[in-house]
């Protein structure tokens, strides 16, 4: 089933936010342990990431930009809330009642190899050339489709079905589950 799908049945089901956390869990906190020095902290940061999307999907917020680009987009705020309080915000989490998750060594050690460059750099380099470029110029670069679109002489959809197969071959590649 399709990100968008998913976000229409969060409403009715519970099931379809755990599997968009379920496919977004590892690039979110690839996303901040590249960007912060902790694990742990990388690791909140995400959940407060996850109890904010729970909220803007239940309060029906509408998301034209598709769900990952929306979602990482939380995730952008959320680091500069977290720069700017010099501490992660847990209020979101603590609304929706989700109690902080307590890491063991071993999940501790797979979110530092996220944050590993040689790590990322070698699944990426994995990819196929357009799903690369694509993938690099929204998430790193923080781009949007409009303006990939531009630069690689090609349609928004045909840029978001690269970063989307990008990120499926990523997740499929580095996976494994903090828990």
């Amino acid at each position: 089933m399709d990100d968008e799908r998913l976000v229409r049945e969060v409403e009715r089901s519970a099931d379809a936010f755990v599997e968009l956390y379920r496919r977004y869990e590892q690039p979110v906190l690839g996303y901040f342990r590249r960007r912060v020095d902790d694990a742990e902290l990388a690791a909140d940061l995400t959940g407060e990431v996850f109890a904010r999307a729970l909220e803007g999907l239940r309060a029906r917020r509408d998301i034209d930009r598709g769900f990952s680009a929306w979602l990482f987009g939380i995730a952008h705020n959320v680091l500069v809330d977290s720069y700017r309080r010099g501490r992660v915000d847990d209020e979101a989490r603590r609304r929706l009642g989700m109690e902080p998750v307590a890491l063991v060594d071993d999940a501790l050690a797979r979110i530092d190899a996220l944050g590993d460059e040689t790590t990322l750099r070698g699944a990426l380099d994995a990819l196929p050339p357009e799903q690369r470029e694509a993938l690099w110029a929204r998430i790193v670069d923080e781009r949007d489709y409009e303006e990939i679109a531009g630069a690689l002489v090609c349609s928004e959809q045909v840029v978001r079905k690269r970063v989307s197969r990008g990120l499926a071959t990523l997740r499929a590649r580095l996976g494994g589950e903090c828990q």
